[in-house]
């Protein structure tokens, strides 16, 4: 893939999709900054990158305030000249599984900040940039859960359906501005996410598994082709799409 010396931002890159697709966009030569709230992860997963030999630097960030989001990709821009592809891959869950009555006030506020909001930001930011340079990529790591309904689940559906429809609506707008925007929607991925979910009954695995045709869970490094290859000059004639790896979910 064409990815050698792009200068890439990934957001909640510190484990899961972020971490892998991290790993696999600096073993093919990108230069990749990570970012996660929790900056101790992040060097970790830049410590990984570095023994293979690739290069990547670490930096904390709240996707969730609009000034750490800024000084996230000013930096970026202040060490390498400019930003190539903006990844949008941080994302939480809520602590609860209730329906829409029962929806706390909690999960809502904090789900939406982070996974609607925070896509805004990365969003907004980043497009300024790449106004100014006269060129750019963003890939928005959006959900099957923005693609079909999802129960007991409700502030974490609206925050990935919105992720679409941000996606979309952005790719038009900038479509001839040599700017393209696409998004991943992931089905059930072994993650701190789906873990929880795991947990929250016995027989969970084993429901979810009779909804996937291909009868498993998808891995982390599975995502981080499709991420890299969007990320790639392969894809440059791609816009405004949803990119889906969910094991057959959404045919049902």
């Amino acid at each position: 893939m064409q990815l050698e010396n792009k200068v890439i931002i990934i957001t909640g890159a510190g484990s899961g999709i972020g971490a892998a697709s991290a790993a696999l966009l600096a073993k093919h030569k990108a230069l990749v900054v990570v970012s996660d709230l929790d900056l101790e992860r992040a060097q970790k997963v830049v410590a990984t990158i570095k023994r293979i030999g690739g290069i990547a630097s670490a930096l904390g960030a709240d996707v969730s305030k609009f000034e750490e989001v800024t000084a996230l990709i000013a930096h970026t821009v202040k060490e390498y000249g400019r930003l190539d592809v903006m990844i949008n891959n941080a994302g939480i869950g809520g602590k609860h599984q209730n329906k829409t009555a029962e929806h706390t006030l909690e999960d809502w506020d904090a789900v939406i900040a982070v996974n609607q909001t925070g896509v805004f930001y990365g969003m907004k930011v980043a497009l300024q940039q790449m106004m100014k340079q006269g060129h750019g990529n963003i890939i928005n790591i959006a959900s099957l859960a923005g693609l079909k309904p999802s129960g007991n689940n409700l502030s974490y559906s609206a925050s990935k359906f919105a992720v679409v429809g941000m996606t979309k609506s952005a790719a038009l707008e900038y479509g001839r501005k040599n700017i393209r925007i696409n998004a991943v929607c992931p089905g059930y991925t072994h993650s701190a996410l789906l873990d929880k979910l795991l947990a929250s009954r016995p027989d969970m695995e084993e429901i979810l598994k009779r909804m996937i045709p291909m009868d498993r869970f998808g891995e982390p490094s599975e995502i981080a082709e499709a991420v890299a290859w969007l990320a790639s000059d392969n894809s440059k004639y791609m816009t405004g799409q949803t990119l889906t790896l969910d094991g057959g979910i959404s045919l049902l």
